[in-house]
């Protein structure tokens, strides 16, 4: 369909990739991945030909359409959003009117005249080809895609002009996919999605009828969506076969390779060069030291290219907080005769790692601001903990930074105890390099100030971080580098995100705001879907009706051999789904019981230490609850561990 053919490119002095081959089949699903600056955008252009090459050819089949949605820039307007998208069938609109003009004319027309025949033919055709192209329900089509994009009903009749950038990507992302292209070129599709959205787009894309190229810095959404892997690395596209996550095994099974080669072949080298260093004056040797200078001559030189430096960050450990960090009853928000939130109670213990998810608009940004002291509650009581410090991460963050601060200076003022070579680092892997670091703040972009002032407040946290979309404008690396921070943080995180890896990965529950409420969820965002999805009701109920099984008591041979597999049969087959989410459960439950395990050692401690009577109170009415939940979680750890055994066979 597409291929590049020793394709090179250069953006002023500096060669991106040169030799390039690489044949673009209609079913393409593939991933375009690399560090920053090498070359992944301007590889898009030229295959949606807005770029050209500097060396090599690009060919295109015939009759192909491409559609290339950029990082941004787009700018929509004179329409309704509803008629923007409706815009992509213009074709078919103009095949819709001239089939009602002929409709009209056969109306007047003698049935037995040419003309009529002439027209009847015409209409049959072009009704043919309506059909053919779902012409009769282009209103659903461009209402579904809408919707799955986030925009309500009554988004469709607003002017594109009245929305933000964000969305008026996603009107544009809504026109291509709409359009459906021979091949679409995807350049951080999910930048500007919430992660409902982003679970619609994924869903969409798996059953995409034509091929399609991403760009993303969402790992999740690369695993569920892609089956190849091309990255640019060392000016070179180097395939990978399978989804994001095996392309990691892949590439680093493949370094390992590469450095044992290279290690063979300096042994090899260094071989040839004392033989020739040793016999070199010698003139009975002269015929073999020509020939090993001659063999050195042919050996192409392997060389292994610096890789980027893994930054391994670690934040300074904030002073202990007390138990409970924050305790809400009965808290409510309303912005005048809007309520967002009403009657909200929970509480937040150390070390908790909470995600807020829910619809865009639902509160979460609200409940954030008013944990954070930003916000004051309409009513109710909101209460923090002994020695609790906030830090509130939000996603205008750059406004509060000074903007005639140099960053380098600014941070170091931040973090005194951490050497400029350590805080260079970290602001490297936040795509600061180089003299970079010597810019004033307010210079920078609205994205690349959010980035900094992130960076910022991991060299200095206080023991409760409240971060709203922290990873939004990150890379894979900084990302990488955010959660692997927070995960060693000792302190408590409650946090917005999109991003379905960095949920899955750091999350321990789950508040879910809805309606102006919060609903609690143990477990990060996965065990979440799969209690929505009514995977926690099945369980229940699969162990009621085992439970509800009795053992044979006195039962003959015969009995037995009747129900029992003999050594050749094979256990009833369990949905492989359904087992996969009965051991994620099982793991899940495991590490709870740990954890109420360690909550009640800490709490048996404190009974040992007397402080008041209201606190002994309170600690023995808590170690009696962690003692039901644990009772609880190792009973359907029984159960869990009894069906995977059987699923298992």
């Amino acid at each position: 369909m597409l291929q590049l053919s020793g394709a090179g490119k250069r953006f002023g002095p500096k060669l991106l990739f040169e030799n390039a081959d690489w044949l673009i089949t209609p079913d393409e699903r593939t991933a375009l991945v690399g560090a920053n600056g090498t070359g992944k955008s301007t590889l898009m252009k030229v295959l949606a030909g807005l770029d050209g090459l500097d060396y090599g050819q690009v060919q295109r089949t015939r009759g192909m359409t491409i559609g290339y949605l950029p990082q941004e820039g787009l700018a929509l307007a004179g329409r309704t959003v509803f008629d923007e998208c409706l815009s992509v069938f213009d074709e078919l609109l103009g095949l819709e009117k001239e089939m009602e003009a002929l409709s009209a004319a056969l109306a007047e027309l003698d049935p037995a005249s040419t003309e009529y025949a002439a027209a009847a033919d015409r209409y049959s055709h072009i009704d043919q080809r309506f059909r053919a192209h779902d012409g009769y329900a282009l209103d659903a089509q461009v209402g579904t895609v809408l919707t799955g994009l986030g925009f309500s009903k009554a988004d469709w009749k607003r002017r594109t002009e009245e929305f933000s950038g964000g969305w008026q990507m996603r009107i544009a992302l809504a026109k291509l996919l709409l359009q459906k292209p021979s091949l679409l070129l995807l350049d951080e599709p999910t930048n500007h999605l919430d992660l409902e959205t982003r679970n619609w787009l994924e869903d969409y894309l798996r059953t995409y009828p034509n091929g399609y190229i991403l760009i993303s810095h969402d790992r999740y959404f690369l695993d569920v969506t892609v089956n190849k892997i091309i990255e640019i690395w060392n000016k070179r596209l180097h395939v990978y076969h399978g989804n994001y996550e095996k392309y990691l095994a892949q590439k680093a099974e493949r370094r390992a390779q590469l450095e044992a080669a290279y290690r063979n072949q300096r042994d090899q080298i260094e071989h040839l060069e004392a033989f020739i260093n040793r016999f070199r004056y010698q003139a009975t040797k002269a015929k073999q030291v020509q020939s090993r200078i001659k063999e050195m001559e042919k050996i192409e030189r392997i060389e292994i290219p610096e890789e980027e430096p893994v930054i391994h960050f670690t934040f300074p450990q904030p002073p202990a907080s007390g138990r409970t960090v924050v305790e809400v009853s009965g808290l409510s928000k309303s912005y005048g005769p809007k309520q967002v939130l009403n009657d909200v109670s929970f509480t937040i213990d150390r070390g908790d790692r909470i995600a807020l998810v829910g619809v865009n608009g639902a509160g979460k940004s609200t409940l954030v601001r008013l944990l954070s002291g930003e916000d004051m509650p309409t009513s109710g009581l909101l209460k923090l903990g002994h020695n609790v410090l906030a830090e509130y991460f939000a996603q205008d963050q750059y406004k509060v930074l000074d903007p005639q601060a140099r960053m380098l200076d600014d941070i170091s003022r931040t973090a005194t105890k951490v050497p400029d070579s350590e805080l260079r680092s970290l602001l490297g892997c936040f795509l600061f390099s180089g003299d970079d670091v010597f810019k004033t703040l307010g210079v920078l972009s609205g994205g690349e100030r959010n980035r900094y002032a992130l960076a910022r407040i991991l060299v200095s946290p206080a023991n409760f971080l409240l971060l709203d979309e922290p990873t939004n404008h990150l890379d894979l690396r900084a990302k990488d580098v955010l959660l692997e921070a927070i995960r060693s943080f000792t302190g408590t995180v409650i946090f917005v995100s999109h991003d379905r890896y960095f949920l899955d990965q750091l999350a321990t529950r789950v508040f879910e705001v809805e309606g102006g409420k919060v609903n609690v969820y143990p477990g990060n965002y996965e065990d979440y879907l799969w209690r929505k999805e009514g995977g926690a009701a099945e369980l229940a109920a699969a162990t009621a009706a085992a439970a509800e099984v009795t053992p044979m008591v006195n039962a003959s041979a015969a009995d037995v051999a009747e129900v029992t597999p003999t050594n050749g049969s094979k256990a009833k087959r369990v949905n492989p789904i359904k087992l996969k989410q009965m051991q994620e459960r099982l793991k899940f439950v495991e590490e709870e019981i740990l954890r109420v395990e360690t909550l009640i050692g800490e709490a048996e401690q404190s009974l040992g230490i007397f402080e008041s009577a209201e606190e002994t109170a309170r600690v023995t009415a808590e170690l009696g609850s962690l003692r039901e939940q644990h009772a609880i979680l190792t009973g359907e750890w029984e159960e869990l561990m009894l069906q995977v055994e059987e699923a298992v066979g």
